[in-house]
């Protein structure tokens, strides 16, 4: 465990595994047996974890959602799938790094799966946008998506995003359009679509690949029309409330699942899914087969009528009479 890295609130757990670290080597050793030690320190870890775990904030669940070594679109892409093939470009302008596409095979089903990539390393960060897509991006998704269409193969999308790219080239190719163009195309596709946010969700970004028969969010990941960040430095003009954004943002998987927004949370190993990346990876899978078996069967215009049902009842009004 030597290399992990830990949050601020993670920090009681880090003194823990160098112990553990320590104990480990000496065991390895030989000379003494500390197997027992071992055992005990690794419950006091379990335990420390579920303390820390089972009462954050929402703001620490936003910084859970960027943990640098949480998994990616492309590490469940490896984990979930058998035999995919990376597909590229928009067929219009480009191949956008920070949108990963594929045609792979789910449990003996090909099926479309598309996601956004942050990277790992500083290098690979510059190369994917920090997950950030261009117009590019979300018109390969589509031109993905529609090739699912035309060969009837489910679509299952991974979102982990900070947001769409907003720089002044990305506008000039049409961002808007292009997310709102993924919107309307999505919400009437004849075949299945499931949709997983594994990290940050956020704003447009997220929805142009989130518009899908059934929205799941991983415990620790956060769904919201702004950044709690951007969120603060707009209402008060700096970062510093960001904290509180989080809070009024309503944006944890609890939240969302509360207002009818998503259809799904997926429990995430104790200490996040960096912490267990192949357990998340195969809860995660688990979810994505008991919604395909749902839907798969269903006559493809009825799934279109309850897509559609289901976006018209979101959002809540009061009525209140103008007074004469």
């Amino acid at each position: 465990m030597g290399n992990m890295v830990f949050l601020d609130f993670e920090k009681p757990l880090e003194g823990l595994f160098e112990q553990l670290d320590k104990l480990e080597e000496v065991n390895a050793k030989g000379d003494v047996d500390m197997s027992d030690t071992v055992k005990e320190l690794k419950n006091k870890i379990k335990k420390t974890q579920k303390e820390i775990y089972s009462d954050l904030s929402p703001w620490q669940k936003v910084q859970l959602s960027r943990h640098p070594q949480r998994p990616y679109s492309l590490f469940y892409i490896e984990r979930m799938f058998k035999k995919s093939t990376e597909l590229h470009g928009d067929r219009l302008n480009g191949d956008d790094n920070a949108m990963v596409g594929f045609l792979a095979n789910f449990d003996g089903q090909t099926v479309v799966v598309v996601g956004q990539q942050k990277g790992a390393t500083t290098k690979e960060r510059q190369f994917r946008n920090f997950g950030m897509a261009n117009p590019e991006g979300y018109r390969k998704a589509l031109r993905l998506m529609k090739l699912a269409e035309k060969f009837n193969f489910p679509i299952i999308t991974l979102v982990d995003t900070p947001g769409a790219h907003c720089g002044l080239e990305a506008e000039e190719h049409g961002q808007a359009s292009a997310i709102a163009i993924n919107m309307f195309e999505m919400a009437q596709l004849s075949v299945p679509i499931i949709s997983v946010i594994i990290g940050e969700g956020a704003s447009g970004g997220a929805i142009g690949l989130a518009l899908a028969d059934r929205v799941f969010m991983m415990e620790y990941t956060w769904f919201t029309v702004i950044s709690p960040e951007s969120c603060s430095s707009i209402l008060w003009r700096s970062w510093e409330h960001k904290e509180t954004a989080a809070d009024l943002l309503k944006l944890t998987s609890s939240d969302m699942l509360e207002f009818g927004l998503i259809d799904g949370v997926i429990k995430e190993p104790v200490g996040g899914a960096h912490f267990a990346q192949a357990a998340a990876a195969s809860a995660v899978k688990k979810t994505i087969k008991e919604a395909l078996s749902q839907l798969v069967d269903m006559d493809p215009d009825e799934r279109i009528n309850q897509r559609i049902e289901k976006y018209s009842k979101m959002g809540r009004f009061i009525e209140e009479a103008i007074p004469e």
